[in-house]
């Protein structure tokens, strides 16, 4: 697990609520571990990888090919940065035969996960290699901000899964964790990441190449999420919010954002699904720029535009090349 001090920090209520966990898991793991008929203890939680939210889980279902079940504790359409685990989610965590999570990324998890067997917990976060720090952005007002809400604004980005090329490090690194622990399956489970890795690497490729000659390098988006995207691909990231979807620019920081676009001429604003796109819209308006939507592929929800990583992510990129003028 990483120190907290390469944690993201998060808004405070976030932090408040995520202690609920502690109480709640005696509760959960009672349930979980009962005789009672559909309680999970005959196969299902034990049986079960239980993954933090979707891009862990879609590569681990890559992976695992069906050869056991797969769960995750983010429902689609939840904003993942927010979640709060009910008993029953923190007793199927404690039951599983594996959980899968990137310490950092959701509060809740972090602190559940203390629950949980150290010999049935994978962080995929090392793999991931989030070298990636997104510094404070200058002209927000912290005037009457709490410590935890000031930190909102920067830290390591944990949008490991939006760069193909770091995703399949992890997606590596969680097959070699189930060959280990299931050796039976081990060469189906090295297979399956050889597939999903191929995939994952001509995806880089038409990223690479769509990317290759734009207009602009200068992506303008909700909050810091592409990072990782932006450095792989040579572009140019700003956030109008930092790492926290949470984190409201002031006034000054809108205005900083605006000039930017007006002095850069930026041509499309990028908002996000599971973000509010007021202060997106608000630049807009200001500077006469379009909106268009990048996913940040937190979650598949009706708002995608498309059912699986690969079609979301070809999305983006076409937004990418419609607002930056790639020829």
């Amino acid at each position: 697990m990483l120190p907290a001090s390469r944690r993201p920090a998060r808004r405070s209520r976030r932090a408040l609520a995520s202690l609920s966990v502690a109480a709640a898991v005696v509760a959960g793991a009672a349930a979980c571990g009962s005789d009672a008929p559909g309680s999970g203890s005959a196969g299902s939680a034990e049986g079960a990888v239980v993954t933090s939210f979707y891009p862990v889980e879609f590569a681990t279902q890559q992976i695992t090919g069906g050869k056991v079940p797969v769960t995750v504790l983010t429902k689609p359409g939840a904003e993942p940065h927010d979640l709060e685990l009910a008993p029953q989610d923190v007793g199927s965590m404690t039951q599983a035969r594996l959980v899968i999570y990137s310490d950092g990324f959701q509060p809740a998890v972090d602190d559940a996960i203390g629950q949980v067997d150290p010999a049935r917990v994978l962080d995929v976060a090392d793999a991931a290699q989030l070298t990636l720090t997104v510094a404070e952005e200058e002209g927000h007002d912290h005037a009457g901000e709490s410590e935890s809400d000031h930190a909102a604004h920067s830290g390591d980005d944990p949008h490991f899964w939006l760069d193909p090329k770091r995703y399949a490090a992890v997606a590596q690194a969680i097959a070699a964790r189930l060959g280990a622990d299931d050796p039976a399956n081990a060469a189906t489970y090295t297979a399956n990441a050889k597939a999903f890795v191929a995939k994952l690497d001509a995806l880089d490729a038409e990223f690479a190449k769509g990317l290759a000659s734009c207009d602009s390098k200068v992506v303008v988006t909700s909050h810091a999420a592409f990072g990782y995207l932006s450095q792989r691909y040579g572009l140019e990231q700003h956030g109008i919010s930092g790492l926290s979807p949470e984190a409201e620019p002031s006034a000054a920081g809108l205005q900083e954002v605006s000039n930017l676009v007006r002095a850069e001429k930026v041509s499309t604003i990028f908002q996000e699904t599971l973000v509010e796109p007021k202060f997106a819209q608000t630049v807009a308006t200001s500077t006469g720029a379009t909106l268009a939507t990048l996913d940040p592929l937190e979650g598949i929800t009706t708002e995608s535009a498309g059912t699986d990583y690969f079609e979301v992510m070809r999305s983006n990129l076409a937004a990418l090349q419609k607002g930056l003028g790639c020829k």
